[in-house]
């Protein structure tokens, strides 16, 4: 049997830590010889993947090197699919070379459905208007088919058209019909300001990011400014990055939760390769078993911290850590 064949019939039957640990390190020697750039980075760190024998001695990627290089495991020929970030102009964006869409397309629907249930009892609304406005967004590939799933007629995306989603959200309402509002936080907050109350049959969630739009707050002051003008109990979020092919989802205080093929690992800020108890601050490593034929074992440059066995809570990102990790990979 092929290693990946192997790996995708059982990335989705996680049941235990010892599962995962048994999947992870499969993955890791899998994307060691097939992936040039990670098995450059490993080699860089001087590290044997046969002396790995638990997924946190893992080398993590940092997220950089998807701007300059293929992040991609063998060529990047038959690739489907290309996600590309979002970025102000004439930042570097990077680029998520995606050999096999329906893997990404089973991720998030289980992973959607074990937080939400079925996608079909929604009605789905997305308020993206910067993420429209570009093409190569995995959130809107990923929103398009829930959206073309829920089979609701009145669901959809919305841009500018601000009066009509207020129209959608009101009728739906009415009809006592479960709703979820995903909107860019600037968006949202602007849809707040028309002075639009909810019930409790809408789910609103936020996708972060003010693009410039409105001055930066920490999550907990645009939730509270959110609840309080919806008149909502709570305000869900969605972590996920055009980086990794799964999601994590918060639906109260900000803690978000994994799927069981996703873990986050904190680190120290000074040392990479040790990891913080729960309670104690430093940057996020993710592990997306799903990125089969990408790389699963993420540095990026999101600072958190671990809440308990399984909940982790976002803070903010990295100052000037673009080529930090990195050097090891130039010249």
């Amino acid at each position: 049997m092929l290693p990946e064949k192997e790996i995708r019939e059982n990335l989705f039957h996680i049941a235990s830590e010892t599962d995962f640990n048994s999947l992870a390190l499969r993955v890791f020697r899998f994307q060691v010889e097939q992936n040039a750039v990670y098995a450059r980075f490993v080699k860089s760190l001087k590290i044997d993947p046969a002396s790995v024998t638990h997924y946190e001695a893992i080398p993590f990627l940092p997220i950089e090197l998807f701007k300059t290089l293929p992040v991609v495991c063998g060529t990047l020929s038959g690739t489907e699919t290309i996600f590309t970030s979002s970025g102000t102009t004439g930042q570097t964006t990077s680029s998520h070379y995606v050999k096999y869409p329906e893997l990404y397309l089973e991720s998030f629907l289980k992973g959607f459905e074990r937080v939400y249930g079925d996608v079909r009892d929604y009605c789905i609304l997305a308020l993206l208007p910067n993420y429209l406005e570009r093409t190569g967004s995995s959130l809107v590939f990923m929103f398009d088919e829930l959206i073309r799933r829920s089979g609701h007629p009145s669901g959809g995306f919305y841009l500018h058209n601000i009066h009509d989603l207020m129209v959608t959200l009101q009728r739906e309402q009415e009809k006592k019909q479960k709703i979820l509002l995903l909107g860019v936080t600037y968006a949202l907050l602007d849809l707040a300001d028309t002075g639009l109350t909810l019930n409790d049959q809408v789910i609103v969630m936020e996708t972060g990011g003010m693009k410039g739009r409105r001055k930066e707050m920490v999550k907990e002051e645009v939730h509270a400014i959110l609840k309080e003008k919806f008149g909502i109990a709570a305000v869900h979020s969605e972590y996920g990055m055009t980086e990794l092919l799964s999601q994590a989802y918060s639906s109260a205080n900000g803690l978000f939760s994994c799927p069981p093929w996703m873990r986050v690992l904190v680190r120290d800020a000074n040392d990479p390769f040790h990891y913080l108890a729960p309670g104690r601050s430093g940057g996020i490593n993710v592990i997306d078993l799903a990125n089969v034929y990408s790389c699963s074992f993420i540095e990026t440059k999101d600072l958190g911290k671990i809440h308990g066995a399984s909940g982790f809570e976002i803070l903010g990102r990295f100052d000037n850590s673009d080529l930090r990790g990195c050097n090891l990979m130039i010249g």
